[in-house]
């Protein structure tokens, strides 16, 4: 029987000896995992904590809206049990300094209210690959429905240079560059080693394991919030969401 695996690339630790990179790695992981307090002199940090913040609690569900000092709006959602986002959207201001439309980070698209009956018959297929996030407590996750090709094709790669990861398949039908956010705001570098995919009912599953040094900025952050006391009335801004 024909072994599957996963066309997943793994650095060659002999190289990373021999050129002494592996040293300086090993350097960096271990301030990273014995200064839990070096993500709060990133700009990341430092501009959560300089924005207006106000939020809602529904249910078990902790919503945040954020105004930064350069105009910009963003939206985050909690589980408060388990502390995960479950969601984080940003306002992009529209032409000519419209109302302008939310973009979606982490968590589903945000359903259109009201769709343009226009554009009803431009609208994407539904076989077209639909690329989602999710954020678990100890990984980022994208999800990449509509590939129905087995795990064997997908080769996976962490690119370091532009920080990101890149997903493509070797029949040549797919091909994606992953961001990862998190980690350039922090100025993590993206590591093969912490990478993980599976496949099942057309849709690949690509997982991240959290950095040390993410963790504890999530960590730190969610005991920020737990400052921000919920509003009475529901904000406008939040209402959409």
């Amino acid at each position: 029987m024909k072994r599957r695996t996963c066309l997943i690339e793994s650095v060659d630790i002999t190289d990373l000896i021999n050129t002494g990179i592996e040293k300086r790695i090993r350097d960096s992981v271990y301030i990273q995992e014995n200064n839990g307090m070096i993500h709060k002199n990133t700009l990341w940090f430092k501009t959560l904590l300089n924005a207006e913040k106000s939020c809602i609690k529904d249910d078990k569900i902790k919503k945040v809206h954020y105004k930064f000092e350069d105009g910009r709006e963003m939206v985050e959602e909690y589980n408060v049990d388990t502390q995960v986002l479950l969601r984080r959207a940003w306002k992009v201001k529209g032409k000519l300094d419209g109302e302008g439309k939310w973009y979606v980070e982490i968590g589903d698209p945000i359903p259109e209210v009201t769709p343009n009956s226009e554009l009803s018959d431009l609208t994407e297929c539904k076989d077209q690959p639909i690329l989602t996030r999710r954020n678990t407590r100890i990984n980022l996750e994208w999800r990449i429905r509509n590939l129905p090709y087995p795990i064997e094709t997908y080769s996976i790669k962490a690119d370091s240079t532009n920080r990101c990861i890149v997903v493509s398949t070797t029949n040549k039908k797919y091909y994606k560059k992953l961001e990862v956010p998190e980690l350039e705001r922090l100025n993590i570098p993206v590591q093969q080693a912490n990478i993980q995919a599976s496949h099942n009912f057309n849709t690949l599953i690509i997982a991240y394991n959290k950095p040390t040094q993410l963790l504890e900025m999530e960590k730190d952050w969610f005991q920020e919030l737990k400052k921000v006391k919920p509003n009475k009335d529901i904000p406008s801004d939040c209402k959409t969401q």
